[in-house]
């Protein structure tokens, strides 16, 4: 029962596709060729992540990361986090465990939300792909406006969340 309660919508959907196929056999062979690309993709980017995850749990003590992302980093906390975010690798969802360890080291809250919104939209190779295919200024003032609205968006989030309710994310087991 616990295994079909925690994987009732991946079933829900193997359900719905197998349903298509029958009503319909050329979309539901196009919807399995594009599901099983996609989980081809993930199986190559995910397994990396959760090495460098091990290795970043295991080398990187966690009062480094409270001085340099914690509580009281500052400034020096927020450009760490848009730095580490921007220039990151892989898709969105790769993010997120990233932003679990940094939850267990002691990351300040709107630390590690601006970690994602820079993983999420100030990516470094974007940006020059920017650069060149629609302009410095184009793309400069992309990245200024999106910096300014990561910043204001994790503060104001952090601001609205009250402490119960982080520490309740703090404390959770995310990946158990």
């Amino acid at each position: 029962m616990k295994f079909f309660k925690r994987y009732v919508l991946f079933i829900l959907i193997i359900l719905l596709d197998v349903i298509i196929l029958f009503v319909n056999k050329q979309l539901g062979i196009k919807i399995f060729i594009n599901t099983t690309s996609n989980f081809l993709n993930m199986l190559g980017v995910i397994p990396p992540i959760f090495l460098l995850l091990g290795l970043l749990d295991t080398w990187v003590p966690r009062e480094t990361i409270i001085k340099y992302l914690g509580e009281k980093s500052g400034i020096k906390g927020v450009l760490l986090s848009i730095f580490l975010g921007s220039a990151a690798a892989g898709p969105l969802y790769g993010a997120f465990p990233v932003a679990e360890v940094m939850i267990k080291k002691g990351a300040k809250f709107s630390n590690i939300l601006i970690f994602l919104g820079a993983w999420s939209t100030l990516k470094i190779p974007m940006f020059l792909f920017e650069m060149t295919s629609l302009g410095t200024k184009f793309a400069i003032t992309r990245w200024i406006v999106d910096v300014i609205g990561i910043i204001l968006i994790a503060v104001l989030t952090d601001k609205l969340i009250n402490s119960e309710e982080k520490q309740r994310i703090y404390s959770r087991k995310l990946w158990s």
